[in-house]
């Protein structure tokens, strides 16, 4: 290893010199409590690091030692259930060496590398393998099968192989290559985490991913494979929001990512996920989870490596075949931490004092998500859907860091902090928000839901639209002044508003809404605004037809539990059919 000194102190950035023999994003250990920082500017031997711990105390003279390694993450099983901080130190094995308060220069780990696994073949003796191909499996957790890759670099004939209990360094495949060389191979691998791991192809996606949350999944689907950003002002439930989609997603991993929150948001999830339960598969959802935390308090520097741990994981289990969603929470914070960083590195500031690089970096994080063909001899298709919350402040849409995702993500889910004080769960504006898979996904939704859920999306989006242009009128001149048409299309846009698009995060019942739920809820409410279209041109009395019975029913619906579904929404069928008649007789 090469060594330097200090030369300058500026917080989290440290200047050394005399470090000509380093490279751009090595990794170095600064002075004698080993620091753990990263080069991110060279000038003739002297480099600007970016330390990842608290840089308080130090001074000119002490060393810097680079390790000629760039930041990289450590990929083997032991990583689902994991919850580490910004350059994936395991949180729990620091807080059994140091307690509750990480000290400094600690150095532990990532993965485990005692622990045994089961490590069972599915090639053999004599088979050729290349880049990708599966040499093995092990059952990571209930959930995972994680699965041993040959590493990108290595490709031949399996000379050993052989089933058994082996730790993450010991070796559990030989290969031997063109040049008769022999290479080793053990179930952890490194991956420098700002290098994109390859890749085949990419495909468009084709997919939903299904949120289990009903103003999403119906007016702003997200793909498998896709990209969203969640954006809001303070208090209108960006983190909740993620916090339900990381809970509910049909994704088969999750990595959740707290990038520069606060620490009683990111506590509420180390304490809240361990507890929940996968609806899939009715087994704890951390057997599917990966939790990266990296609170507000802790250095600003590791806040902006800490998305590309995330991403680089991810796409670790992508390789393997998994739909893998990504959570970062939030890109602002990330963003802060690239400013900060640039300021004292003297760059020249763009607007709003971001760096000149912020969109390319934030395309480069984006761009990484998408559904691909994976390496290997078998085609294998895996995904990465991202998902970033952005906080401008202020509520204002139009700063740089909100304007930038928007020219990259193809689904914006604005949050309305107007929404989320009237207690409106999900606070997402229908009027603001948009999907742009929304037209890809139709014809899915049509042969994989039902043949008219296409129609009904679009018709009852048009009601919430209609509904905001009467709303004017009515607070102009009253609601007297509209036709008994545009009182039903008032009437009809409030039960979708209420009963539709609200979701009542807390009930065990509505939290998670199924495929068919989400179908039926909405085609109930869509059949009694299509059948009272037609009644009302016969003069019937609307206060009547508003009071219906069978209005309480739907409206109640939402909670119906799952099992009951298709019984209780045959009885809302029956009793619309019967109510609407049976007036129609009375006002005959």
């Amino acid at each position: 290893m090469n060594k330097g000194t200090i030369i300058k102190v500026s917080g989290p950035l440290i200047v050394a010199g005399g470090m000509k023999h380093a490279n751009m994003f090595d990794v170095v250990k600064v002075s004698e409590y080993g620091l753990i920082g990263e080069i991110i500017e060279m000038r003739d031997d002297l480099a600007s690091i970016q330390v990842y711990e608290e840089t308080s105390g130090l001074g000119p003279g002490e060393t810097v030692e680079t390790t000629n390694m760039p930041l990289s993450v450590e990929l083997a099983p032991g990583i689902i259930g994991g919850i580490f901080d910004g350059i994936q130190r395991p949180l729990e094995d620091m807080r059994k060496i140091s307690g509750n308060t990480i000290k400094r220069g600690i150095s532990v780990s990532s993965i485990d590398r005692n622990k045994k696994w089961d490590f069972k073949p599915v090639k053999k003796i004599g088979d050729s393998v290349q880049p990708g191909d599966i040499i093995g499996v092990v059952q990571e957790t209930v959930l995972i099968e994680h699965r041993i890759m040959v590493p990108y670099d290595v490709s031949g004939k399996i000379v050993h192989i052989e089933e058994g209990s082996y730790n993450v360094t010991e070796i559990v495949v030989k290969i031997q290559n063109e040049r008769n060389e022999i290479k080793e191979i053990c179930m952890l691998t490194k991956w420098p985490v700002r290098r994109q791991r390859p890749f085949k192809r990419k495909f468009a996606p084709d997919a939903p991913l299904v949120t289990g949350q009903r103003s999403i999944d119906t007016f702003f689907p997200l793909t498998k494979g896709g990209i969203a950003a969640v954006p809001g002002p303070f208090g209108s439930g960006k983190t909740v929001v993620q916090h339900q989609l990381a809970k509910w997603s049909d994704a088969d991993i999750v990595v959740y990512i707290g990038c520069g929150e606060r620490g009683n948001e990111m506590t509420d999830v180390l304490m809240e996920f361990p507890q929940l339960m996968d609806p899939r598969s009715n087994e704890p959802l951390m057997k599917r989870t990966v939790l990266i935390a990296n609170t507000s308090d802790m250095p600003v520097a590791a806040r902006e490596a800490s998305i590309y741990t995330g991403i680089t994981i991810a796409e670790y289990y992508r390789d393997m075949g998994y739909d893998v969603a990504i959570m970062a929470d939030s890109t602002s914070r990330w963003a802060e931490a690239l400013r900060e960083m640039s300021a004292r590195l003297e760059e020249m500031p763009g607007e709003e004092g971001y760096p000149a690089y912020l969109g390319s970096r934030l395309a480069q994080f984006y761009e990484r998500a998408g559904k691909v063909m994976t390496f290997g001899s078998e085609d294998r298709a895996g995904s990465i859907t991202a998902i970033g919350a952005v906080s401008p402040p202020g509520g204002d849409l139009s700063e740089p860091v909100t304007q930038a995702t928007m020219r990259i993500v193809k689904v914006f889910w604005s949050l309305d902090s107007s929404l989320a004080y009237a207690r409106h769960f999900p606070a997402i504006n229908w009027l603001t928000s948009y999907s742009l898979y929304s037209s890809k996904l139709d014809s899915w939704s049509d042969n994989n839901i039902a043949k008219d859920y296409s129609k009904l999306t679009k018709d009852a989006m048009r009601l919430l639209q209609e509904e905001a242009n009467l709303q004017e009128i009515v607070r102009l001149v009253g609601i007297d002044a509209l036709s008994k048409s545009e009182r039903l299309v008032l009437e009809a846009a409030r039960s979708l508003r209420e009963d539709f698009l609200y979701q009542d995060a807390m009930h065990p019942n509505d939290t998670y809404c199924s495929v068919n739920k989400r179908y039926k809820l909405l085609k109930a409410i869509m059949d009694f605004y299509y059948k009272s279209k037609e009644l009302i041109k016969k003069e019937i009395d609307l206060d009547e037809l508003f009071k219906l019975p069978v209005r309480e029913r739907i409206s109640r619906a939402r909670l119906v539990e799952e099992a009951q579904i298709n019984d209780h929404f045959r009885k809302i069928d029956d009793e619309l059919e019967s109510q609407l008649k049976h007036l129609f007789e009375v006002e005959a």
